[in-house]
């Protein structure tokens, strides 16, 4: 043997008793890699899911199921292909979470199955690309039975060799990854995998226990997120029913109630998850269900309330048993001379003596017992404030309930109609002349002295072409309020939200929106919103992709406007400069509205503002609330273009009638918006201005409390032109909306497409002047550059129609 050779044998055997060294001392503290079992739908068929998971440059998963009737397939019999060792790392989880655990492709293997949805989305823009939204619709097929008896076997073959997987350890990609992903559908068979020995499943009668329970009082959703993380889930616990919420509840639902995957909170899906929590995590059930008692136990019992009717709603007794009997029996009603009435609901007694300005009541005697009168007013009343008082009720233990109304409008227009041929020769010349058309209503006194409507509601067909016979504008057309919006809808929320102690203005914002933090809004005011002094630009164009702040900040969905607002939308300003006008303030107030009265914007102040007072025409989205496009002002002619000079996705080009014009609201807000996207009649406003000159009541109904209107329309000390929201005369500094003549106590709001409100308190005067101005062509100013026609005619200078209405009560 050479000496090489002999050479390299020793070192061979050096090398072979050296990997046999090792002295074996097992630790027992230690466990597996792989953690769960994740099952995937491929959503294309076998021969494209080959593509890509085996190509180079894409996505992995352990095993690929195909199925029967797959052209792509090319074997006669299903087989399980194996793409990557189990011990191997494969890609198929992406960004992920389960049971407090990152980046589940370190710690899993991946299943994916030969399934392929029909998913198509809609045209709503990125924000409505969601996995759950509204925005994406899927037709889930059935699961081939022979591929999931595979599944079954191979699944089991797996468990066996990681003993680590659990029951609640084998879960969907939807699961690891709600916001993103909806695999593997609601058609997958989890039942029959866990009567399979595989993943978990509830117990039916533990549904059935807290089922009854949440019945009666849902667990809030502060709660619901605390109990899916508590399962597994990635949720963070923020309090608010957000799409990350939504998106987690729909994958679970998917996962253990598929027969309603909706999202929501409903008390079914709740007991479910809490049923499987009592199963599999028994230690933890416990400290959720002493949370949920305590919730329940903090709901304050409802005491029935008496609901107050009028402006004067209260009982009477024996005044000589009263702490203070000169002041006890004695109270204020504002009303006019030769108006009124008085409604008196016995009780028990048999006489009492009422006076009304010093004139005592001739009224039954004697009163029959739980007997209600209603006598007028009218020899009694006076203009502004009268008095009642009441004394010498027998028998001493009788009681009587007295109510007084606010005044409610009526109509005298027959007996001032000649009063106005000023303002009706300009605004008559100008229809002439080409401006579209107009609703002028004026209230003095709480009369309507003067309604009437002016040229048409539309003259131009879609694409610009004047109308051979256009439509006529009527009394009772409805407009796009524009900017009004903010005030008698969201402002009126907010009012009547203080006058209940359910928000208070001098609160931060966050005090009511927890999530809205971060870049100085911890900071922000609700005040500072209402006054404009929060620091936000005039706008975010939310609505078009190439807007200045950059694509993240494109939404033409609801919901992800609302997180922009709350989360992303930069302040510009510290907020301690002079106001400056947003849309952004407001389209967080109708936020701040939803929030604390707990209900989408629409629904309350139509169901709790407008419903009340008898008014059926004033609404958001009219269109889909059973009005006819023909019933409105129609605005801009070619859509949101500017006579084609303007284009973003889903621009509308047609004429706009009964469709809110303002984009953030139409696109980026479902037309719902704090801003605007409110639809009224010049008579609905009107009811709504004298509810604001009656200090928060309208005949029976009171909506605010008076000291809450006073404290919203007097004067911000840094500047007499705002309230709290509404825009104020001042001392003339606001004259091109409210005219040479109106007192400094005047408030209103003007609206973008033409439409313009004043309420004055000092001449008990109201003016609701709506155009439709922008429904005209678009032309080109030497001083301002291009605008709409409908701006260069006298009639859309709100200022000059104004004055003259003044000028037409106060000359008499």
């Amino acid at each position: 043997m050479s000496k090489m050779a002999f050479f390299i044998l020793a070192l061979i055997g050096v090398s072979s008793c050296a990997s046999n060294s090792y002295e074996q001392l097992p630790s027992k503290n230690y466990s597996e890699r792989v953690k769960f079992l994740v099952m995937h739908f491929t959503a294309i068929d076998y021969q494209k899911s080959v593509n890509a998971l085996v190509e180079p440059g894409n996505v992995s998963s352990h095993y690929l199921l195909p199925e029967n009737y797959d052209i792509s397939y090319p074997y006669d019999v299903l087989k399980v292909m194996q793409l990557v060792h189990e011990h191997d790392r494969a890609w198929h989880a992406g960004r992920s979470y389960w049971q407090g655990r990152e980046n589940i492709n370190d710690q899993s293997i991946g299943i994916e199955i030969v399934n392929v949805p029909q998913c198509e989305y809609d045209s709503g823009g990125e924000g409505s690309r969601r996995e759950h939204g509204e925005g994406r619709m899927c037709v889930f097929p059935d699961y081939d039975p022979e591929q999931i008896q595979m599944l079954i076997t191979l699944s089991k073959d797996i468990l066996a060799r990681n003993p680590d997987i659990g029951p609640t350890q084998v879960v969907g990609h939807s699961d690891i990854a709600p916001t993103r992903k909806n695999d593997p559908g609601p058609r997958f068979p989890w039942y029959e995998l866990y009567k399979a020995g595989i993943g978990a499943w509830y117990e039916v009668e533990t549904v059935k226990k807290y089922w009854q329970q949440f019945n009666d009082v849902l667990p809030s959703v502060g709660l619901v997120q605390k109990a899916l993380r508590t399962y597994g889930y990635g949720q963070e616990e923020t309090g608010r029913l957000d799409p990350a919420t939504i998106d987690t509840l729909s994958a679970f639902q998917m996962h253990f109630v598929p027969w309603r995957v909706t999202g929501q909170m409903d008390s079914q899906t709740l007991a479910t998850l809490f049923a499987l929590i009592d199963r599999y995590f028994p230690e933890k059930v416990e400290s959720l269900m002493q949370a949920y008692t305590k919730e329940v136990s903090d709901i304050p019992v409802l005491v029935e309330s008496k609901v107050k009717r009028g402006q004067i709603d209260r009982a009477f007794g024996d005044v000589s048993l009263t702490e203070n009997p000169l002041t006890d029996n004695r109270l204020s009603f504002q009303s006019y001379q030769g108006r009124g009435e008085i409604t008196i609901q016995n009780i028990n007694a048999e006489s009492a003596s009422i006076f009304v300005n010093g004139e005592k009541l001739n009224i039954a005697d004697p009163l029959k017992p739980l007997h209600e009168y209603v006598y007028p007013l009218s020899r009694r009343t006076i203009d502004g404030a009268n008095r009642l008082y009441v004394e010498s009720i027998s028998p001493a233990d009788g009681q009587i309930e007295i109510r007084i109304p606010y005044p409610r409008l009526i109509d005298k227009t027959e007996q001032y109609e000649q009063r106005f041929s000023t303002v009706d020769k300009l605004i008559q010349q100008d229809v002439k002349n080409g401006f579209p058309g107009a609703v002028l209503l004026v209230v003095k006194d709480g009369e309507i002295v003067k309604r009437t409507a002016y040229g048409y509601s539309r003259k131009y067909a879609d694409g610009g072409i004047p109308l051979t016979q256009p439509v006529e504008m009527k009394t009772d057309t409805l407009f796009d309020l524009a900017s009004n919006t903010k005030m008698f809808a969201t402002n009126l929320a907010l009012m009547k939200l203080v006058s209940e102690e359910k928000l208070d203005v001098n609160l931060p914002v966050s005090a009511y929106i927890p999530e809205y933090r971060g870049g100085g809004r911890e900071a922000r005011l609700v005040r500072d919103l209402l006054t404009h002094t929060a620091g936000y630009a005039p706008e975010v164009r939310f609505f078009d992709s190439k807007n200045p702040l950059g694509k993240r900040f494109f939404s033409q969905n609801r919901s992800r406007t609302e997180s922009l607002l709350l989360t992303r939308v930069p302040l510009v300003s510290d907020g301690s400069n002079a106001p400056v006008y947003s849309d952004t303030d407001y389209m967080l107030l109708g936020v701040l509205v939803e929030k604390v009265a707990g209900m989408p914007l629409d629904d309350y102040v139509e169901h709790e503002l407008y419903h009340p007072l008898g008014l059926k025409n004033t609404l958001f989205n009219p269109l889909h609330k059973g009005f006819g496009a023909a019933q409105f002002a129609a605005t801009e002619i070619q859509g949101n273009t500017r006579g084609g000079r303007i284009t973003f996705d889903n621009i509308r080009q047609h004429v706009l009638q009964g469709e809110v014009h303002d984009e953030k609201a139409f696109y980026s807000s479902g037309g719902i918006a704090g801003h605007a996207g409110l639809f009224s009649t010049a008579d609905d406003l009107a009811v709504l201005a004298q509810l604001m000159l009656n200090r928060g009541g309208y005949g029976d109904v009171e909506l605010i409390n008076g000291k809450v209107v006073d404290s919203f329309v007097k004067p911000e000390e840094n500047d007499a032109t705002y309230g709290l929201g509404w825009r104020r005369a001042s001392e003339g500094e606001k004259i091109s909306h409210f005219g040479p003549y109106a007192s400094a106590s005047a408030f209103g709001h003007t609206g973008w497409t033409g439409t313009v409100s004043v309420i004055d308190p000092e001449h008990d005067l109201a003016i609701i002047y709506l155009t439709n101005l922008r429904h005209t062509p678009l032309v080109d100013n030497e001083e301002s550059g291009l605008e709409f026609k409908g701006r260069s005619y006298e009639s859309g200078r709100y200022g000059n129609v104004i004055s003259l209405v003044y000028e037409a009560l106060l000359n008499h």
